[in-house]
């Protein structure tokens, strides 16, 4: 029994298209249905570049995925929107840089479910692990991924290709929010977003086209509006740009075209609270001990032995 097959008996309503299966179908994929086709095909007829901007995002999540493994030093991905696998899937490009990273994918479509199986499949030391759920629900998915990941040490939260289908509605710049504060400082943000800015007026068609036809609405945000979902944290260079100026691994990356603005932010450390010594050399300045605590000074041994506090 193929996979089609395997979609009629799920029950899955392949009348109306579906972001997963129309990028599927742009990607050149055989994961979706007419509808989904039709989808993609009016969008084209709108923006023609359509289809080399999806790859161009495409080899922006490898690009990054390598960046946060193999320079960030990251080793736990959360990756929402996972979509129906392809090439350089982030366990992929990841475990390649760093064998014992552990991957938690998520998504809600129930094609996109049927394919885990795929995505879960990995012969290296480091763990994949899908969460079925939908983004406007943080709070499940940080449950579920703790199964996986450690959420007191960094996490790479990889929203590729996704908030254009959360509307303001949806209180998107929230939900990042909420994703940013249940990791801990040294995580970073890895975003893509389809631009209302890049080539406006057939974007603007494009968009109409596909809200007429797919089951979830788009909307697209200005290099302003992507801008935001990094506030508070640390951008990485070169900062957001068109997805194929983000690090170009090779000429022909930087060359190609897209219509979505990326990013990286890293989420800061903790500030440390320095003071100037004598000599005004810079000193860490340390808790007190437990023991001493109370009194506020810091114990120090004497040459005798004997426990007082430090003059």
């Amino acid at each position: 029994m193929d996979w089609h097959e395997s979609a009629d008996r799920s029950g899955i309503d392949t009348s109306v298209a579906h972001s997963a299966r129309v990028h599927d179908y742009w990607l050149g994929g055989k994961d979706n249905f007419a509808a989904d086709r039709a989808a993609g095909d009016a969008v084209i007829a709108a923006y023609p570049g359509i289809v080399k901007s999806v790859r161009a995002n495409r080899a922006f999540l490898a690009r990054v995925a390598r960046f946060l493994a193999a320079e960030a030093g990251i080793r736990q991905f959360l990756d929402i929107g996972t979509g129906i696998p392809a090439a350089n899937n982030t366990h992929e490009v990841v475990q390649a840089a760093a064998p014992d990273a552990r991957v938690v994918y998520v998504d809600y479509d129930p094609v996109v479910l049927l394919h885990a199986r795929t995505l879960l499949t990995s012969d290296v030391s480091g763990a994949i692990h899908y969460v079925d759920a939908d983004l406007r629900d943080p709070g499940t998915i940080v449950r579920e991924a703790a199964r996986t990941l450690d959420f007191s040490r960094p996490v790479a939260v990889m929203l590729i290709a996704i908030m254009h289908l959360i509307v303001d509605a949806d209180d998107p710049y929230g939900l990042v929010a909420q994703l940013a504060a249940a990791v801990p400082s040294g995580s970073y943000l890895a975003l893509s977003q389809v631009a209302s800015d890049i080539e406006p007026e057939q974007m603007a068609e494009a968009a109409r086209r596909y809200n007429r036809l797919a089951y979830e609405k788009q909307r697209h945000r200005t290099h302003a509006e992507v801008s935001r979902f990094f506030d508070g944290l640390e951008l990485v260079a070169p900062g957001v740009v068109a997805v194929q100026n983000w690090r170009p691994a090779s000429e022909i990356e930087a060359c190609a075209k897209s219509a979505m603005w990326g990013g990286v932010g890293r989420k800061r450390l903790a500030p440390a609270a320095w003071y100037r010594g004598a000599g005004g050399r810079p000193h860490l300045r340390r808790e007190p001990s437990r023991r001493s605590r109370a009194t506020g000074s810091p114990r120090r041994r004497s040459a005798s032995g004997r426990v007082g506090a430090a003059p």
